[in-house]
């Protein structure tokens, strides 16, 4: 595995002074110090240096900003705007994001680690189309009439229809993963719905949360429309836990979802959550195997694996079964390391230190289990979060690395014997958020496309996604779906109106 010598871009001067700001909360249209003095240190992954510090909230500094946000509902100066007029702003928010690409997409890659041309083409290249979908759908809310048979009074006539009426303060609570991708994807069909909303980005990544809020209300949101707060677990919590809160949309891990799920069904709050996922992908005899290697490195590696979509699981018709782990292994062999910032780099930083321990500890398991390593499987001797890309075979489907998410650089290989065998290979896990199907016979893909149990799958591809697309998970892989043109209902209720003439 090739350690190359860094080619890094350095900071735009804005990058460098935003990064070294003294960052409060965004509340009500203001930068607030709040009133907690813990503050949280924000790193390089690359470096494993601090860069800067962020608030760590507490509760009151949660309430303040929910209470803006109910304020700012409850005056409709955001829920009665004509929905034109709310398309107009949000479009201008699209306008912002583009116009300041490569800063964000640099103040992502450093707080983040991941690839600068991911930053570029994906997290921030994709946002102004994502946003203007979005922002389309402002003006396309609709409701139903209905002719009704009520006969409690004779000859009486009734004219009846719904009305979609936006839920109120959304908490959207982000990963670190996708920081600036996820989080749009929260508070855009939110603000599109006509909800105000609070945005928790996550304590480890919350720097390009804190410059989207600014372009957002340049792009003309009214005050309290859209608030920030950065903190840990405990400010999530505040903000699940506040009752002005109408909804939570979160993204994350599936234990954390569910202790969301536990603490909403107390109070019936509405809930979406996207959440993780151990991913398959099968490999029929017929796929080609270079082409089969390569959806593999994209589906398992792409962002490090830090991925919720990530194909983690490959499942390998047992006549290619050998080629096929001989050149990924040697593909993920060749793979350099190397920092964010080096466009050349191919390999970069998992998010944190604690991220990388948990990864090498699922290695370690899989290893006492008696798996093999056959690429990858170490720690690279450098400074940063870096973990080697790993490939392993010989995984029991009852080995932890079989059941767990790594959610990292690593992917398990197995073969199967019947398709049968693959596909219930597949659908063994308790997640259900994506798969892939691997062929070039047409009737094989029409038939087991409908028994993979996954929210997505894709068919000789993987990781690909679009606006247009919904996108979510079966089983524990979460509620609801992100993306379509329904992507706004969850955020809205339905109102019947009857009325007797």
């Amino acid at each position: 595995m090739d350690m190359i010598a860094p080619e890094q871009i350095s900071p735009l001067d804005t990058v460098s002074s935003f990064i070294r700001r003294d960052h409060g909360l965004f509340i009500d249209n203001e930068w607030q110090q709040g009133g907690s003095t813990d503050r949280l240190s924000v790193f390089d992954p690359a470096t494993g240096q601090a860069i800067t510090t962020v608030v760590n909230a507490s509760e009151a500094d949660v309430d303040r900003a929910v209470k803006a946000a109910y304020k700012a509902f409850e005056s409709g100066v955001w829920s009665a705007m004509a929905p034109a007029e709310r398309e107009r702003i949000l479009l201008r928010f699209a306008d912002q994001v583009e116009a300041n690409a490569e800063e964000l997409a640099q103040i992502e890659t450093l707080n983040q680690g991941k690839s600068i041309n991911i930053a570029r083409f994906v997290d921030v290249g994709g946002a102004p189309a994502y946003i203007r979908y979005i922002a389309g759908l402002t003006t396309k809310i609709t409701g139903e009439t209905f002719d009704v048979s009520i006969g409690v009074i004779p000859g009486a006539k009734y004219t009846t229809y719904t009305r979609r009426e936006p839920v109120g303060v959304v908490g959207a609570i982000a990963p670190w993963n996708f920081p600036m991708m996820i989080g749009l994807w929260k508070i855009m069909p939110a603000l599109a719905a006509g909800c105000t909303v609070v945005l928790k980005p996550s304590e480890v990544t919350p720097l390009t949360s804190l410059r989207l809020v600014e372009l957002a209300h340049a792009a003309g949101l009214p005050a309290g429309v859209l608030n920030v707060v950065t903190g840990d677990g405990k400010a999530g919590k505040a903000l699940v836990d506040h009752p002005l809160v109408s909804k939570i949309t979160f993204t994350g891990s599936t234990a954390t979802g569910k202790a969301i799920a536990r603490s909403a069904s107390d109070r019936l709050l509405r809930t979406s959550l996207e959440l993780g996922g151990k991913n398959p992908a099968i490999f029929l005899k017929d796929a080609p195997i270079e082409q089969a290697v390569q959806g593999a490195m994209l589906g398992g590696f792409f962002n490090n694996g830090q991925v919720c979509a990530a194909s983690s699981r490959l499942y390998v018709a047992r006549e290619i079964y050998e080629p096929f782990v001989k050149a990924l292994s040697d593909a993920v062999n060749g793979m350099s390391i190397g920092p964010g910032m080096d466009p050349t780099s191919q390999v970069n930083p998992v998010v944190s230190a604690l991220h990388r321990e948990k990864i090498m500890g699922h290695i370690a398991s899989a290893r006492d289990q008696g798996a093999r390593i056959v690429a990858g499987g170490e720690q690279p001797d450098r400074p940063g979060f870096y973990v080697q890309p790993t490939v392993v075979v010989d995984a029991a489907r009852d080995f932890a690395i079989s059941r767990l998410e790594v959610f990292g650089p690593l992917v398990t290989v197995t073969p199967f014997d019947t398709e049968e065998e693959a596909i219930d290979l597949a659908n063994d896990t308790q997640m259900g958020l994506t798969a892939s199907l691997w062929t070039n016979d047409l009737k094989k893909t029409m038939d087991y496309v409908p028994r993979l149990k996954a929210g997505t799958v894709w068919v000789n591809s993987h990781n690909l996604i679009d606006p247009a697309m919904p996108f979510g998970g079966y089983k524990e892989s979460g509620i609801g779906r992100d993306f379509g043109i329904h992507s706004l209902d969850s955020y809205s209720e339905v109102k019947s109106v009857c009325i007797a003439h």
